[in-house]
């Protein structure tokens, strides 16, 4: 059981009938009831969320729980379409020193493979109550039930041929920092197979289908020090093409692997992808290696280039906080990267210390009367004499005009809710005639086009690695990630269902709230 956010945006996924790839996000309200327009005012009650439907009165239920996750959880294998033999290994550990015992043998228990029946635990505490912060509760008594995860990480047994296989390395949607760190760590890893031919899908699935767009040839030497600059050395793109169109072309390439970077979006597509593989029966293995900057995953820790975002985040709250305490009545504002969750604007907001007002998407807020934003911005000046505002760029788009318009991915273009609040901040001192001095920043394409930092690029290095030695498993249709400081594999499904949201009800927003001391804004 989970208490239901604020704003569910439930991704939508599908094939049109033309067979192209559309994404999209649609806004409803869940355990919420109607406050003002667009506004939900939290009402506590539990929601149950992604469960199957069990009779908890039933004493097996636990066992038709675990048999449901087991099933959804499952990985993949093109053993399951195709017959196909494993053979030994070529990721050598000779390079590596085993541990040797006081008589100078080998120790026999050393291994540095993982068992295919290796696995990590999905949740890993025990919550006593519903109403404990955070609780992520099966039935009404919080019971345990152990959910167990496919373990990342080398196999002794592969399911290709290194010396003939050619792989291939997309990067699809935005920038993101980190991105070329990944690049880099599967094309080293692909080498250490054993691979030779290794190419780039130029500026994501477009270059599957835009004869301009050739590949891009890949190896050590290419390589080597693109991880020292930020942005895609593949390029870029938003936007669908026929699924089958790609897999045509991923046929005509004589692709063996595809590994794609991109976020919830993307993951759909290379599961879309992976589908019509299984379908025409072909030996190529579809690995996703998630890429959203938002954080807004399911499932993971955390996704490359959200340390970054939130690193670089800190100069523009640091420069909006300097303008607000030396101005007369200052009032920094700054707006941040977060379409439909807040994860950035509230990590770097806890970070920075010094933010006094935290806006999110899943958490609503009036502007006017005198529980609002403004009311609260005024008490600022009057107590300290300036305030400091850090607000997410999909928060508070109840208060504006939408367009409908959408984006190449499917995504609903935002309007800005940073000069929106800018000009409501400034409208309401001139009315109760105090001197206001705002200053907005929106470091927007600052966070994202950064190189990696040492975190995110710690982190590249793992998951570039373990997605290359989840394709030579066999595995497809599959992402990988740290899942409570493990690396995990996952299938796709699982993991673009819905967004991930930052929930309202978790410590990690109460200690935002208890930094910044702000009320409730309703």
């Amino acid at each position: 059981m989970a208490l239901a956010s604020p704003v569910d945006y439930a991704s939508i996924i599908q094939l049109n009938r033309f067979g192209l790839l559309s994404c999209g996000n649609r806004l409803r309200c869940i355990g919420y009831e109607k406050k003002t327009r667009a506004a939900c005012q939290l009402v506590v009650r539990a929601t149950f969320v992604d469960r199957p439907k069990l009779d908890f009165s039933n004493p097996n239920w636990k066992k038709q729980f675990q048999e449901d996750f087991d099933r959804r959880f499952s990985l993949p294998h093109l053993t399951d379409v195709i017959d196909v033999e494993p053979r030994p290994t070529t990721f050598s550990l000779k390079s590596r020193t085993p541990l040797e015992n006081i008589s100078g043998s080998l120790e026999e228990s050393w291994n540095g493979y993982v068992n295919d029946d290796d696995r990590a635990l999905l949740k890993v505490i025990k919550f006593a109550s519903s109403t404990s912060a955070g609780a992520d509760c099966i039935d009404p008594d919080c019971s345990w039930v152990e959910q167990w995860v496919h373990r990342a990480g080398p196999r002794k047994q592969i399911y290709f041929e290194p010396q003939c296989v050619k792989a291939g390395i997309v990067t699809c949607g935005g920038l993101c920092p980190g991105l070329n760190d990944v690049i880099r760590q599967i094309v080293l890893t692909l080498e250490k197979y054993g691979v030779k031919n290794i190419v780039g899908i130029q500026h994501g699935f477009r270059g599957f289908f835009e004869d301009h767009l050739s590949e891009v040839p890949l190896n050590t030497h290419a390589v080597q020090n693109i991880n020292l600059a930020g942005g895609s050395f593949l390029g870029v793109s938003r936007g669908g093409a026929s699924i089958s169109d790609i897999v045509d072309s991923i046929q005509a390439r004589r692709l063996d692997m595809l590994f794609v970077l991109g976020g919830n979006g993307t993951h759909a597509g290379a599961n879309a992808i992976h589908a019509e593989c299984r379908k025409r029966k072909l030996k190529v293995s579809i690995v996703g290696v998630p890429k959203t900057i938002d954080n807004d995953i399911l499932l993971m820790d955390k996704t490359f280039g959200f340390d970054t975002a939130v690193e670089a985040a800190q100069r523009a709250i640091n420069s909006a906080y300097i303008e607000a305490h030396s101005a007369f009545h200052g009032i920094g504002l700054v707006k941040l990267m977060g379409r439909s969750s807040g994860f950035i604007t509230m990590h770097a907001s806890l970070s920075s210390g010094q933010v006094d007002i935290c806006l999110i998407p899943e958490v609503p807020f009036t502007l006017d009367g005198p529980n609002g934003v403004l009311r609260h911005v005024e008490h600022l000046i009057e107590t300290k004499g300036f305030a400091l505002i850090c607000i997410a760029e999909g928060a508070g788009q109840e208060y504006l005009q939408k367009s409908n318009a959408t984006d190449a991915s499917g995504n609903m273009i935002l309007s800005d809710i940073g000069v929106h609040l800018q000009q409501k901040i400034k409208s309401h001192f001139r009315e109760i005639g105090v001197h206001s001095d705002v200053k907005y920043i929106d470091p927007t394409y600052m966070l994202r086009a950064v190189r990696a930092n040492a975190s995110d690029a710690i982190l590249c290095t793992v998951l570039g690695q373990n997605a290359v030695h989840g394709a030579f498993a066999g595995f497809s249709g599959i992402t990988t990630g740290v899942c409570n400081t493990h690396n995990v594999y996952l299938p796709i499904p699982e993991v673009i269902k819905t967004p991930r949201l930052v929930d309202p009800n978790s410590r990690m927003w109460h200690r935002c709230l208890t930094s910044t001391g702000q009320p409730d804004f309703h």
